[in-house]
């Protein structure tokens, strides 16, 4: 049949054709026509920093000192734009928190590419609060002091990483649709200053359930041509379940969580050991990624060995680093065009959030902690959190990841309400150091100021998830004269300093000290992104619970008090903690008078909080009216002011007679393993620093497929490969790497290797990039 006459008139003919296709594109929804109202685009890219030598961001622990990879970070960027209008941009990182000078030099490199396309104002880069990412990343003296001042290869990995991932995202933009959905994980957070919370008035506190939020919000992003693309979530955990002692890089539970999700989606297994016995929520079981295409072997068990047999150590030099990123599992190769699914879990209002949920317990005792110190027997050194898995913190790492993965994997399932309406943002810089504020008093209204930054004596403390030194304790609203005098030789805090920071007794005033820069942030960046019916609040900080709370209902307020549509329908509002610069916590005032490690460690005062409300009302005002906002002052760019003093990589040298990548300790000849086993495999390495390999790896699992060719299965970016890097002396030009592979339940029979990838420093600088293989074995 057919569908036009060869005769008839060409403008008819015209107008026919154009009918059937405009029908076919509805009914296909592949065709250039959508009733979408927003362009969406995901994109990820690897940020993986220098897995050796470099202390890691966040306990401040000068002992934790990377050596090795427990999986690979990342930067997961959205995208989401009116198609003749606005646009906004976030970014999650799998890093301890965003970093004001790497925000700078991003948006300076968008500005190059894109022109006033992305800028400060719509574009957010917010940090998942990971403790197990290297450090020296950061412009600001206190928070470098431990990784030995600057650290360039961190800095980059991340600028590059986060460059990378928003270009995929903008390349990715089409058509598409996003969804909202809310629920509540039980069994992921507790309190760890639950006696601060305590402080806050009682008829506050009566109108929530639990002293910390619960709530996870939830978006899906559904391409109009290939169906859904990714989700961001939105939950408040701390990045702690990896302790102070770990020295392998991990994105901790929330960065198990983006595994564990994409994996899912994707039908893959992803390395979760135990995933086969996981639920998403229902009867649904997690997909594998091993193939089927050899046979259960076994009756095989013989030939299977003989096969192995087949295959010995082996190492190569000058291969090139493409072979280590064709090699990953995880490739950026794709399906036609099909983007990858990207999926990832952001940080909220965490401060006072612990994922060690099953309390604080006395190391020599077993007994509790104290309750409003946390300390044992008067030390604070004793008090550690405790895991779902204790005491294997990786397993409390992988249930909590868990735990948000199932619940992320129900929102997403059943999520139907769709995000509509105008897509908008503000942002301000606001310098903190001496903010007037306005503040309710006896029936009216009193103006207080913020202090410039300090930190007091709790704040040395530490947290029941990494505990200080010495005899600092939490709830310390005295101080003592001996650490007054170490203090004094650094600065001694003016009066004027002293009494706006009441009742903190000042252990640090990082506000007043300049040199050889400065110590700490004065100038904030606060931002609201709006899509709809979901207002995104970008804080620089970590926000405790009900800190984030009183922000929350405050902006609300406000986007609620004229006649907004999105209110009539429901308003999200999500804090994003952590976001474009780091200023550490904000308290509520009351929590403040307890003096708590949270407490200490609000920089600017006891009316900080009331402070950010302020600036954020002044947001939200101009939001709906359609006014601008005053951009304030400019942050500085301390970069060419940067001190570090990171010994670098001079030689790496093997043993005579050895080459890099050849085996140490290899796999047993005629070796069988069982699910759950462990195997591993020591290899002649060399420095991690010498080639990051981003978008690459350093550990390989390859499973053999029929006679000679080996199929990649797990690399160093899933959860049951570990690479573990070191050496025998701190100067030492000799180095080994072991690979430690943690046999998933849902591992099929055959013949397997490990293998390792790697760059050595040679003479002059060169670098010369090698592998090895271990001996094969079998998996029965």
């Amino acid at each position: 049949m057919k569908l036009l006459s060869p005769s008839c008139p060409r403008t008819q003919c015209g107008v026919m054709r154009f009918s059937i296709l405009l029908i076919l594109s509805f009914l296909t929804g592949k065709g250039a026509f959508s009733s979408s109202s927003y362009l969406i685009g995901l994109g990820s890219y690897d940020i993986t920093g220098p897995a050796a030598d470099v202390n890691m961001m966040g306990y401040a622990n000068t002992e934790q000192i990377a050596s090795g990879l427990h999986f690979r970070l990342r930067a997961r960027t959205f995208i989401v734009a009116e198609p003749q209008g606005n646009r906004v941009v976030f970014v999650n990182l799998d890093a301890c928190m965003a970093s004001q000078l790497v925000t700078i030099k991003v948006l300076e490199r968008l500005k190059a590419r894109y022109g006033n396309l992305y800028t400060e104002n719509n574009v957010a880069i917010s940090g998942i609060h990971t403790h197990a990412g290297p450090g020296g990343y950061l412009q600001y003296v206190v928070y470098i002091v431990t990784s030995l001042g600057f650290v360039r290869q961190s800095f980059d990995a991340l600028v590059d990483g986060i460059e990378q991932s928003i270009i995929l995202a903008h390349g990715n933009l089409r058509p598409g649709s996003i969804f909202v959905n809310k629920g509540e994980i039980l069994d992921a957070g507790v309190s760890r200053s639950p006696s601060a919370y305590l402080n806050n008035p009682s008829e506050e506190r009566s109108k929530y359930k639990y002293n910390v939020d619960k709530e996870m919000t939830l978006l899906k992003f559904v391409d109009d041509h290939w169906g859904p693309v990714g989700s961001f979530n939105w939950f408040a955990t701390h990045g702690t379940s990896m302790s102070r002692t770990n020295s392998l890089i991990s994105g901790d539970n929330k960065g198990a969580a983006a595994r564990f999700m994409e994996d899912w989606f994707e039908g893959k297994d992803g390395g979760n050991v135990h995933s086969d016995e996981s639920q998403t929520g229902s009867t649904e079981r997690v997909p594998r990624r091993i193939s089927n295409i050899i046979p259960e072997y076994n009756d095989k068990h013989r030939e299977l060995l003989d096969l192995a047999a087949t295959f010995e150590a082996s190492s190569r030099r000058e291969v090139t680093q493409f072979l280590s990123i064709s090699k990953r599992v995880r490739s950026l190769l794709r399906q036609g065009d099909k983007p990858k699914f990207v999926s990832a879990f952001c940080q909220s209002n965490c401060g006072d959030v612990s994922p060690n949920v099953l309390g604080a317990f006395c190391t020599d005792t077993n007994l509790p902690c104290d309750f409003n110190h946390s300390t044992c027997g008067g030390k604070n050194e004793l008090c550690y959190g405790r895991g779902p898995g204790y005491p294997d913190e990786f397993e409390s790492t992988r249930i909590i990841g868990e735990r948000q993965f199932r619940k992320a994997v129900d929102l997403f399932k059943t999520a139907s309400e769709q995000i509509k309406g105008k897509i908008d943002f503000r942002h301000a810089y606001v310098d903190f150091s001496k903010l007037e504020v306005t503040v309710p008093k006896g029936g009216g209204n009193e103006v207080v100021k913020t202090c410039p930054a300090a930190m007091g004596f709790a704040f040395a403390a530490g947290t029941t998830d990494g505990p200080g030194a010495f005899d600092f304790k939490q709830g310390d609203d005295q101080g003592n004269p001996f650490w007054r005098l170490v203090r004094n030789l650094l600065k001694t805090p003016g009066k004027e300093q002293v009494d706006c920071q009441q009742p903190k007794p000042i252990l640090l005033d990082t506000g007043e000290m300049k040199l050889p820069y400065d110590w700490a942030p004065t100038i904030l960046p606060i931002q609201i992104l709006r899509i709809g019916q979901l207002v995104i609040l970008s804080v620089p900080s970590e926000f405790t619970t009900m800190a984030g709370r009183r922000l929350r209902d405050a902006v609300k307020t406000v986007l609620c008090s004229s006649s907004n549509e999105e209110c009539n329908g429901g308003l999200h509002v999500v804090i994003a903690g952590l976001t474009n610069t780091y200023s550490q916590y904000v308290t509520t005032y009351e929590e403040y008078q307890v003096q708590r490690y949270e407490g200490a460690s609000t920089l600017y005062g006891p009316h900080t909080l009331s402070a950010f409300i302020q600036e954020f009302k002044k947001l939200a005002k101009a939001l709906i009216h359609g006014q601008t906002v005053d951009p304030g002052p400019q942050p500085p760019d301390l970069l060419n002011k940067q001190l570090g003093f990171l010994t670098p990589v001079i030689l790496d040298t093997t043993p005579p007679g050895s080459n890099f990548g050849d085996p140490i300790k290899d796999v047993p000849k005629n070796a069988t393993y069982k699910r759950l086993d462990v195997v591993s495999a020591d290899f002649w390495s060399a420095c991690p620093r010498n080639d990051l390999m981003t978008e690459g790896t350093f550990a390989l699992v390859e499973k053999l497929h029929g006679k000679d060719n080996w199929e990649s299965v797990y690399d160093d970016d899933d959860f049951c490969l570990r690479f573990k890097w070191s050496r025998p002396s701190k100067f030492s030009s000799r180095s080994q790497a072991t690979i430690e592979w943690r046999i998933p339940k849902a591992t099929h029979p055959g013949v397997y290797r490990i293998r390792h990838f790697g760059a050595s420093k040679g003479l002059f600088g060169s670098i010369h990039h090698f592998e090895g293989a271990s001996s094969a074995f079998v998996v029965a």
